[in-house]
């Protein structure tokens, strides 16, 4: 496998991913950030790539053990390395699983928080002919509800799931989560401050009955001088988390 070797977190952390096909960015970057577990919780991430949320949240917050579940083979051999490049053997961890299994039969138990970067679409025809490399972190054979519940399942009563996606399927995801949690944050992340959302992180708590809150937005970039947004920028390279209420 052709594999890049880079850094995240200002330098912090060792990342190896494919040169070609999936490669971890701003929305792996900020769900890592936008992870909230204290000291002791257990971290479920579902659909774990070769590693960048968990390890960039696993460094973000020690004290915080993860668990990464993964269907592809190469990438999870990546997770493994990975984990192993930044000594986080300790309490981080990736096992081979789909959705498409039961959580429960899954030999785990529920977790305090589950974390997730759904694929973006539900119908391969959607999109303009992805490398087979990734189809796989793109479109999502089961659908987004079948994320949804599987996130809902794998978390303990009053756990918390997190997940960035696209802001046009906000509804989608809603409906989805809608009789199985509440406490709803929802932060729109706007490319720049003038132009409209094209992502959304959303924080939920199984079981809890407050109503949902809208956020104020992250904004990314800036017309002028650095390339990020000096919040983003914090957020970026680790010296800031993405706040929760």
């Amino acid at each position: 496998m052709d594999v890049t070797d880079d850094r995240l977190l200002d330098g912090r952390l060792r990342l190896r991913q494919p040169r070609r096909g999936y490669r971890a960015g701003m929305d792996a970057a900020l769900l890592a950030a936008a992870c909230d577990a204290d000291v002791g919780a257990r971290v479920i991430e579902v659909g774990c790539g070769v590693g960048a949320v968990m390890l960039s949240a696993a460094v973000r917050r020690p004290g915080t053990s993860f668990t990464g579940i993964e269907k592809d083979p190469l990438a999870l051999e990546l997770a493994l390395a990975n984990i192993g490049a930044n000594s986080l053997a300790d309490r981080v961890s990736a096992l081979g699983g789909d959705i498409a299994q039961s959580f429960a039969k899954m030999g785990l138990s529920p977790f305090d928080a589950a974390l997730a970067n759904p694929p973006f679409f539900d119908d391969a025809s959607a999109l303009r002919g992805p490398s087979p490399a990734k189809t796989g972190a793109w479109v999502a054979d089961d659908g987004l509800p079948a994320w949804i519940s599987f996130l809902c399942k794998s978390v303990r009563e009053r756990g918390v799931i997190t997940l960035i996606h696209r802001a046009d399927r906000l509804g989608d995801i809603l409906a989805a989560l809608s009789g199985k949690t509440g406490a709803i944050q929802i932060r729109p992340i706007m490319p720049f401050a003038d132009e409209p959302a094209k992502r959304v992180i959303m924080r939920a708590v199984k079981g809890a009955k407050a109503p949902m809150r809208l956020l104020p937005p992250l904004v990314l970039h800036t017309r002028v001088g650095a390339k990020h947004d000096p919040a983003t920028e914090r957020i970026l390279r680790g010296e800031a988390a993405l706040e929760w209420l």
